[in-house]
């Protein structure tokens, strides 16, 4: 039966969609997205799932609701399950109830999946609760901005003797007039307000004023206002984090599940994943590997140098038994991580995670060595063991490319730290961002940190050690030596 749900995608940070809706995301048949939504929440849906955008551009051609709604019926008579992906929560300032009228009234099965609003995400982020005990016992959402530029004819005085803490949606343009509202419905001029723009980007910003000096302040968009005596209030829950106000670029996929992820942002900061690379399939469409891992028996040893080798070549052994006679090493301990997933191990690592330490430990030949690697990649292990006496047979098992970029330039170099996990990545930012360089570097290895230099990059760290404690470790002495210069 077809069935359409709407999906609340939370104000900005992917992290915060419910576990629901990233559900029903990986099991879409077909997405219908806001102009709002973030481009990281798309990299959860399966490649071969076709994504609709039907998001609302302020001065430009867009789709009227009612083509939103006819939309979705149509995809819903031709698709099995049609989420329907929305900024925040479906059913604030979203029109997600016309959509849902639509729907039902078409004869359609509909579901909804709330999700974290802006209006509450805001001022939580911004160390403001909403609601306080002897403070404010509730709270109001409004609208800055209504349907055709209608007047704003609320009930002020309402508003004000209530007493309740007012939270403003899409108020920057018109909150000259909505101060003024207030203070003539009788609101003191000094009660206190908190505006929070971009809230959970990088770019985020908290401006505290009064509503007296609202209308004086500059104040970009998007941003949520908050009005009241809680306002005054300033739980900086933040700063009791090591990497507060920190933020850091990932240049790999979004993941909800990312160690790495999880953790700096259990350390406070605010992490961007985002890809630099994309690995596709081999140009030949994997058939040497399928050929070569069918002969596994053929070889000595089988050499990984990064996960997506393991994950191409290993899920190409119906039977894994097979494997038991031969050798494997891997440089790096997330390439050993990929095989263990497996349930195999390997049998050397070397303990620097380069190819020029692999080489010198590996024992002198002769034998066979299978590699599979990326189309294109440096020739310092394959040469290497060469000279030590080993046939080498090179296999494609993927090619890397450079996908569409997911932030702006701007904020790609508004970014503290950005995380460089392989020398191609390197190529990949410089493609996305010709005109950034990073403020601060985190390399994987010397090898990447050497492609760094050559961008032009000055200040790089190196890791010791590519894990999630090691990088972790690393981007806290940097976040560390930059506050303190």
């Amino acid at each position: 039966m077809a069935r359409v749900v709407l999906v609340g995608a939370g104000p900005g940070d992917p992290g915060l969609i419910t576990v629901r809706g990233l559900e029903l995301l990986r099991s879409a048949d077909v997405v219908v997205t806001d102009f709002l939504v973030d481009g990281r929440l798309k990299q959860l849906i399966p490649a071969d799932v076709d994504i609709v955008d039907v998001g609302k551009r302020p001065g430009a051609t867009s789709f009227s609701q009612d083509a939103i709604n006819q939309e979705l019926i149509r995809l819903s008579r031709s698709h099995g399950l049609v989420v329907r992906l929305k900024g925040g929560d479906p059913f604030l300032f979203g029109r997600g109830g016309e959509e849902v009228d639509a729907l039902l009234t078409a004869g359609i099965s509909v579901e909804v999946v709330p999700g974290v609003t802006s209006a509450l995400a805001a001022p939580a982020y911004a160390g403001v609760p909403v609601t306080h005990r002897g403070l404010a016992d509730g709270y109001i959402v409004i609208t800055g901005h209504r349907h055709a530029d209608a007047p704003l004819d609320y009930d002020w005085s309402a508003l004000v003797g209530s007493k309740l803490t007012i939270v403003v949606l899409m108020g920057v343009a018109r909150r000259g007039l909505i101060a003024d509202a207030l203070m003539a419905a009788g609101m003191s001029a000094n009660t206190p307000v908190v505006a929070v723009e971009s809230v959970t980007w990088p770019q985020e910003r908290s401006l505290r004023t009064t509503v007296g000096q609202l209308a004086a302040q500059q104040i970009g968009s998007p941003a949520v206002i908050v009005i009241g005596t809680t306002a005054g209030l300033h739980l900086d829950w933040r700063r009791s984090l090591p990497l507060a106000g920190v933020s850091v670029h990932l240049l790999r996929p979004f993941d909800p599940c990312d160690p790495l992820a999880d953790k700096l942002r259990a350390d406070g900061a605010t992490v961007i994943q985002a890809p630099a690379i994309e690995i596709q399939d081999p140009s030949d469409g994997g058939s040497a590997l399928r050929d070569a891992m069918h002969n596994i028996e053929r070889y000595d040893w089988l050499l990984f140098t990064s996960k997506n080798g393991v994950e191409r070549a290993i899920g190409t052994t119906v039977d894994l038994r097979r494997l038991a006679n031969i050798k494997i090493a891997v440089i790096g301990s997330g390439t050993r991580a990929a095989l263990q997933r497996y349930r195999v191990g390997s049998d050397l690592m070397p303990a620097e995670f380069v190819g020029e330490a692999l080489v010198d430990s590996f024992p002198a030949g002769p034998g066979r060595v299978l590699f599979p690697r990326a189309q294109v990649a440096r020739d310092v292990v394959p040469d290497g063991l060469r000279a030590k006496g080993w046939d080498v047979d090179i296999v494609e098992a993927y090619q890397i490319g450079v996908p569409a970029p997911l932030m702006k330039e701007d904020l790609a170099g508004a970014m503290d730290i950005t995380v460089f996990t392989a020398a191609s990545t390197v190529s990949g930012y410089r493609e996305q961002y010709p005109g950034v360089l990073p403020k601060q570097a985190v390399a994987i290895g010397p090898v990447t940190a050497d492609r760094l230099r050559d961008l032009g990059v000055g200040q790089i760290v190196v890791a010791d050690e590519y894990s999630v404690e090691g990088l972790t470790a690393v981007i806290r002495r940097l976040a560390s030596s930059s506050t303190q210069g």
